[in-house]
C-alpha cells in the first residue's frame, strides 16, 4: 500500500487519487447493479417513485467506464497495483451481473428494505458536498481528505446507513405493540393541525430532548460509556467521523428518539424530513469546517459547538450534549463556557480504542483491545 494511501496525503502522479476514485465508482456501480436485481429488498420505496431509470442506467454505464479506465491506468502505471485490481474485480462483477442493462421485472413492495440506494446516494452526495465545503471553509487546512483511520469510518458509514431503514421499521413496530396505550388521537390530531414549520420545529425539539437525555446517560453511566466511547475515539473530525458508532448505541438511541415521535403521531412526510435533517446536521457538525454562526450558536448546534464535545480537553469532558439546539445545554448547565474558539485535540483520554470498525464493535464487550505494538 502506498504511503499516500496510509497517511491520506495524496500527490498527483502517484496513482492514489485515480485508484481511490476507480475503486469507489466500481464498488458503487456493482451495488447499483445489485439494486436493479433485487429492488424489492435493496431499494427504498419512497425513493423509487422519484427515479428516472434511464438516467440511473446512464450513470452506472459512465461510472463503469470511468472506473475501468482509471483502474486499468493505475494497474499499468503504478508499482502498487492493488487499486487497479480491486476496481477491475468490481467492474467485472458488475458486468457479469448485467451491468447497466439489467431488466427490472415487476415486483411487490416489502416492509423490510435494506436501503442500498439511499446509501449510494448519501455517500456520493456527502462525498461531493462535504469534501468541497471542507476544502472551501476548512477549520484545519492541513488535514488531508483521507486522514488516518478513514477506512474504518467508511465501514461504519456503510453499516450504519444500511441499518437506518431497519431501525425505523423495528421502532415503529415496537411502539405500536408496546406503547399503544400512550397513543392519544386527540394529541395526534392537534399536532397534525399545526402549521408545517411548527411541526418540524416540534419534532426536532422532541427528538433533541430525548437525544440529550440519552447522550448524557452515555457519558455518565460507565457501562454505557464503553459503547459511546467508540464514537469519541476519533482523533480527527471530518464529515466521515460522525459515522463512527457502535451498533448498540445506534439502535438504542434511534429507538429512544423515535418512540415519542411515533407516539405523538407526526406524519410520515415530517418524519422523512426529520431523518434528512438529522443526517445532514450530524455530518456537518463533525465536519472539518469553520463557519461563523454568530449569535445563532447559542440556539443551534454548530461544528464549533460539537467539536468541543469531542475534545479531550478537561474543560470539554461531558459537555455540549445537544444534537440540534445548543440552547438545551445552556439551559441545563452543560455547555462549554469560557474557552477559546476551537479545541486543540480530539479523542478519548488515554487513547485506548482499537483501530478498525470490527474491533471497535467488539471493544465494549471486552473482546478486543488496542494493539500496543
Amino acid at each position: 500500500m502506498s504511503k499516500g494511501f496510509k497517511d491520506g496525503h495524496f500527490q498527483i502522479g502517484e496513482g492514489s487519487i485515480s485508484g481511490t476514485i476507480a475503486c469507489m465508482l466500481a464498488i458503487l456501480s456493482f451495488l447499483g447493479v445489485l439494486a436493479f436485481h433485487f429492488p424489492e429488498y435493496l431499494t427504498t420505496p419512497e425513493l423509487r417513485q422519484s427515479y428516472n431509470v434511464d438516467i440511473i442506467r446512464s450513470l452506472i454505464f459512465v461510472a463503469l467506464v470511468v472506473s475501468g479506465s482509471l483502474g486499468l491506468l493505475n494497474f499499468i502505471r503504478n508499482k502498487n497495483k492493488r487499486f487497479g485490481f480491486v476496481a477491475w474485480v468490481f467492474v467485472s462483477l458488475a458486468i457479469a451481473f448485467g451491468g447497466h442493462q439489467v431488466e427490472v421485472e415487476p415486483f411487490a413492495n416489502h416492509k423490510v428494505s435494506l436501503g442500498l440506494d439511499w446509501f449510494i446516494l448519501d455517500l456520493l452526495g456527502s462525498t461531493l458536498i462535504f469534501i468541497f465545503i471542507e476544502k472551501w471553509l476548512p477549520h484545519k487546512p492541513e488535514q488531508p481528505i483521507l486522514r488516518p483511520e478513514w477506512q474504518g469510518d467508511l465501514n461504519h458509514f456503510l453499516v450504519n446507513h444500511l441499518a437506518i431503514g431497519f431501525v425505523l421499521l423495528v421502532t415503529n413496530q415496537f411502539v405500536q405493540s408496546t406503547f399503544s396505550w400512550a397513543i392519544s388521537s386527540t394529541v395526534q390530531s392537534f399536532i397534525a393541525g399545526l402549521p408545517f414549520v411548527l411541526q418540524l420545529l416540534l419534532i426536532l425539539l422532541v427528538a433533541d430532548l430525548m437525544q440529550y437525555a440519552a447522550h448524557r446517560a452515555y457519558h455518565e453511566i460507565p457501562f454505557l460509556w464503553r459503547f459511546h466511547s467508540v464514537h469519541h475515539s476519533a482523533k480527527h473530525l471530518d464529515w466521515l467521523a460522525g459515522s463512527r458508532q457502535h451498533m448498540f448505541e445506534l439502535i438504542a438511541t434511534r429507538c429512544l428518539v423515535l418512540t415519542p415521535i411515533f407516539i405523538l403521531g407526526f406524519s410520515k412526510d415530517i418524519i422523512s424530513i426529520y431523518v434528512i435533517i438529522v443526517g445532514v446536521q450530524a455530518v456537518f457538525n463533525h465536519a472539518n469546517v469553520q463557519v461563523n454562526f454568530g449569535w445563532l450558536r447559542y440556539l443551534i448546534v454548530s461544528p464549533q459547538f460539537h467539536h468541543w464535545h469531542h475534545a479531550s480537553d478537561k474543560a470539554a469532558i461531558d459537555r455540549n450534549y445537544a444534537a440540534h439546539f445548543s440552547f438545551l445545554d445552556y439551559l441545563f448547565g452543560t455547555a462549554v463556557r469560557g474557552q477559546k474558539e476551537w479545541p486543540e485535540q480530539y479523542g478519548v483520554v488515554g487513547d485506548y480504542m482499537p483501530v478498525g470498525m470490527f474491533k471497535q464493535q467488539l471493544y465494549p464487550l471486552g473482546l478486543a483491545k488496542k494493539d500496543t505494538k
